[in-house]
């Protein structure tokens, strides 16, 4: 089993940034794919960006050119670095996770998610 922990939300203006932490514990043998995605009030959850173990990245166009996602492959840490922050990047951020055990079964795993409030 596999636990995804998010920090790093909270209420900031339009314009300012954040940095999102997800930190993942538990049987764990390989990270595969990490990303993040954000649901907004009355809206359907949507993928913000991903990263692949080698960094390969992928955004969704409404954040390209302000928003980086990372990993720490060693940590097991993955981080989405959130600039330029608009009102409507509001809504609660979730972090996935996919990736190998140390039995070799595959596991896909999601956060508890964060609150991040931006400010107009």
């Amino acid at each position: 089993q596999v636990h995804l922990v998010e920090s790093g939300g909270g209420l900031v203006q339009a314009g300012g940034s954040l940095r999102l932490s997800c930190a993942a514990s538990g049987n764990i043998f390989r990270i595969i794919t990490m990303g993040w995605y954000r649901q907004a009030p009355g809206k359907q959850r949507e993928l913000v960006a991903t990263i692949t173990r080698g960094g390969t990245t992928n955004y969704v166009d409404s954040v390209k050119g302000r928003f980086t996602i990372s990993r720490d492959n060693a940590k097991n840490m993955g981080y989405l670095q959130m600039n330029s922050l608009k009102p409507e990047d509001t809504g609660a951020y979730y972090c996935n996770a996919g990736g190998l055990s140390t039995w070799s079964a595959s596991w896909d795993s999601w956060g508890q998610g964060t609150q991040v409030t931006v400010s107009s």
